[in-house]
């Protein structure tokens, strides 16, 4: 497999809007090319059982039960704010459009 050239490396940093110097394309050009040879080390060494994962241990998210619990009622919650408005904080506007 060919290296990655220095045009490919300042297509892509065009592409990302980086401005490169002429040393650090070549100095990417080499990182890229390690990059791109451990990735496909990996893959030359995968076999076909061995299903694609993110991480090489087992995740479980742990959620509770969504249940409904005592909180404050509107007027306690917005007690303490500087200004309300039909049940909520009002707050300056900012955008400048009419909601």
């Amino acid at each position: 497999m060919p290296g990655i050239s220095r045009e490919e490396v300042a297509h892509l940093a065009k592409l990302a809007r980086l401005e490169l110097k002429d040393e650090e394309l070549d100095h990417f050009a080499g990182q890229l090319d390690d990059i791109i040879g451990a990735v496909a080390a990996v893959s030359d060494v995968a076999e076909e059982d061995v299903p694609p994962t993110s991480h090489p241990l087992p995740l479980t998210n742990v959620m509770r039960q969504d249940e409904v619990r005592p909180s404050l009622t509107p007027q306690q919650a917005l007690s303490g704010a500087p200004a309300q408005e039909q049940q909520r904080f009002k707050v300056p506007q900012i955008l400048g459009e009419e909601a």
